[in-house]
């Protein structure tokens, strides 16, 4: 539990950072190589290599090198770790706001009936 919280962690941290959210926007249309994602990014190279590096650290990208070529694609699989942790917390207040929902139902005073005024 301990490890699978480390590697949330690293997810989220990845996601934190809008370049690598817009890296990944791009990945999820196809494989790109790590001069096509650089290109319209105003940044150097290595700082472009050192975000990519954060995200095959966290399982969002796989890279492979073919010759001088690095090329990256998508790995959606720590996205649905993520997307599997966000669901249990929210299926968890779903839960305890309808128990709450209940209970309030059940506890509030029965509504007054106006008097009615005599013609």
């Amino acid at each position: 539990m301990l490890n699978q919280s480390a590697a949330l962690d690293q997810v989220f941290q990845a996601l934190a950072d809008p370049t690598r959210r817009w890296m990944l926007e791009r990945l999820s249309r196809g494989p790109a190589s790590v001069s096509e994602l650089a290109e319209p990014l105003d940044m150097s190279l290595p700082a472009v290599v050192q975000h990519l590096r954060m995200l095959e650290t966290s399982g969002l990208v796989q890279s492979e090198k073919v010759g001088r070529v690095r090329t990256c694609r998508m790995d959606s699989g720590a996205l649905r770790t993520a997307q599997h942790w966000i669901e249990q917390r929210r299926s968890s207040w779903e839960r305890r706001l309808d128990r709450l929902g209940d209970f309030l139902a059940e506890s509030a005073p029965a509504p007054r009936k106006k008097p009615r005024k005599k013609p």
